[in-house]
């Protein structure tokens, strides 16, 4: 890991538009053609038709979001850590206090959390970026300070965040993405880590998807039946108080960013959160694919495709967590998870066991020969 970086968290203005609109504006279907193309390549090569199952279809995915057959090889990848901290947790919804945040921050930079190793063995870069810890962090290689404040509100009595915060923090998202590619990252994991963001991740679930909070609020740390059901409170006070509509936000018609979606992220989100939507935003307008990890994400990611549509074509899911709003925002953004392994500790770490999976897929693509090149008789049809 590289030195401290400073990066600017507040939104400013590119040819007229703002960051976070110039990212929207990037952001691009799959392309028809490539998809068509790897689909058939894969029917080509020398193998059963279908027979490695999902894998093969992530080899495509990947294909129609780079635009070209066989797509760019997903490696080396970095994977970036976004930090906050939630002024829910006052309303008891978590028994871990507020500081483990900050530690744990400590705990990534020194090489010691789970996702140290994970990254250790798929060989990806960690960056751990404070968007939103409640304390003032020194400076430390790998660290990465974007802090748009400390800390949200409460989320249970009004909004955890201003939308100008919201935006701060989206474009946050989108420099850190921006800085890792220009440093050579093919794919970006996203990786979390917050005090009581298990319940700002259901608030949002239920605002995108109009689940209630009973279906995807889940024990995230491994809280009791008592704090479950305080939880499962809070959130659903959250929406009442912040006036939530069930499946809130949206492109609007002219394609920028809907102020509904906005307002619904600054609403119940947590500052990661709105950070790790615009790290997705940022990865897809590039070209660059990337890996969703656990709840976190996929709350996020949620609100990126409310932001920008199309940006689900650039995302591949590494697993499904034990939280049962993960397996409602998976469905909800249509991808299919890589990986079941009954996780839920965040920081990236369902994503970074993905990777291998997804760079395999790929090297297939490139590498194993078609019935004609290898003189290989093909089934008759």
């Amino acid at each position: 890991m590289g030195g401290m970086t400073l990066l600017n968290p507040f939104h400013g203005t590119l040819g007229g538009m703002t960051i976070l609109e110039q990212t929207v504006a990037a952001i691009r279907p799959a392309d028809p053609a490539a998809l068509a193309e790897a689909r058939a390549h894969q029917d080509r090569l020398t193998k059963p038709r279908g027979a490695l199952g999902v894998l093969e279809e992530v080899a495509v995915r990947l294909a129609g979001a780079a635009a070209v057959n066989p797509p760019p090889l997903p490696a080396p990848a970095a994977l970036a850590i976004f930090a906050a901290d939630h002024g829910v947790h006052a309303q008891g919804v978590t028994p871990w206090p507020q500081e483990v945040t900050v530690q744990m921050v400590g705990n990534f930079l020194a090489g010691g959390a789970v996702a140290n190793a994970f990254a250790a063995q798929t060989g990806a870069s960690v960056t751990v970026v404070d968007v939103g810890v409640a304390a003032d962090l020194a400076p430390a290689p790998g660290l990465t300070i974007s802090k748009v404040a400390h800390g949200t509100a409460d989320l249970s009595l009004g909004p955890a965040m201003t939308v100008a915060q919201a935006v701060a923090a989206l474009e946050a998202g989108i420099a850190v993405a921006r800085d890792l590619v220009d440093r050579g990252a093919r794919c970006l994991i996203t990786g979390d880590m917050g005090i009581a963001n298990t319940t700002a991740s259901a608030a949002l679930i239920c605002a995108f998807t109009g689940h209630d909070a009973e279906a995807v609020t889940g024990r995230g740390t491994g809280v009791d039946d008592e704090t479950l059901a305080r939880k499962i409170e809070v959130v659903r006070r959250a929406l009442r108080v912040n006036r939530l509509d069930a499946g809130a936000g949206g492109a609007d018609a002219s394609g920028l960013p809907s102020p509904d979606a906005l307002k619904t992220l600054a609403a119940v989100g947590g500052l990661e959160h709105a950070a790790l939507a615009g790290f997705v935003l940022g990865g897809a307008a590039l070209g660059v694919p990337v890996i969703l990890d656990g709840v976190i994400a996929g709350s996020a990611a949620l609100a990126a495709a409310a932001l920008a549509p199309d940006v689900v074509d650039h995302c591949v899911a590494g697993h499904r967590s034990a939280e049962p709003g993960h397996a409602v925002a998976l469905d909800h953004l249509g991808l299919r998870p890589l990986v079941e392994l009954e996780l839920r500790l965040g920081e990236g770490t369902g994503g970074l066991l993905a990777h291998p999976l997804v760079c395999a897929a790929v090297r297939v693509m490139h590498e194993v020969a078609t019935f004609d090149s290898a003189g290989v008789t093909d089934k008759e049809a």
